[in-house]
């Protein structure tokens, strides 16, 4: 086995890791989180939001962000094969749908959500934080979730590719 299959075999379980965290969030995370109140709703969200910001999760999120563009570096060669354009574009996918949503949509509404004071808040306003939180975080997280799916079947395709040679 060579050093880019190797990387690449990283890389593509780092992806699979995010892809996997994702996906499950959307389809049981947010579900049971959508039956709370406001108040456990936004608490919990808050909750989340900080236990997430932890090394195991950064080298999965972070890595898979240098271990793609690494990886296709690795597969670069003259000829173009399939196997450079399918990482490519997974790190295309994985740049702009998993970590520019996150970082342009999601991080900044956790931010708002973490500024406020939730004990302090009266019902009707924790209906409002809610309003301006939830959708639009459902929404980018639905956008990152398919993309990091995308970059994941695109990195196992570079995987069980085999050139022609």
């Amino acid at each position: 086995m060579t050093l880019s299959n190797i990387v690449l075999t990283i890389t593509t379980t780092t992806t699979a890791l995010i892809a996997g965290l994702l996906y499950a969030y959307a389809c049981s995370v947010n579900a049971g989180l959508n039956a709370l109140s406001d108040m456990h709703y936004l608490a919990a969200m808050q909750s989340i939001n900080k236990a997430i910001q932890n090394p195991w999760f950064f080298i999965s999120f972070m890595g898979t962000l240098v271990l793609l563009p690494l990886s296709t570096y690795m597969h670069y060669t003259q000829p173009l094969t399939t196997q450079f354009w399918l990482l490519l574009a997974a790190t295309l996918v994985y740049a702009i749908g998993v970590i520019s949503v996150t970082a342009l949509g999601n991080i900044p509404l956790n931010n708002m959500l973490d500024s406020v004071n939730l004990q302090a808040s009266t019902p009707d306003v924790l209906e409002k934080i809610r309003a301006q939180f939830e959708k639009p975080w459902n929404m980018y997280h639905s956008v990152r979730t398919v993309a990091s799916v995308v970059a994941l079947v695109l990195a196992i395709l570079a995987c069980i590719y085999q050139p022609k040679n």
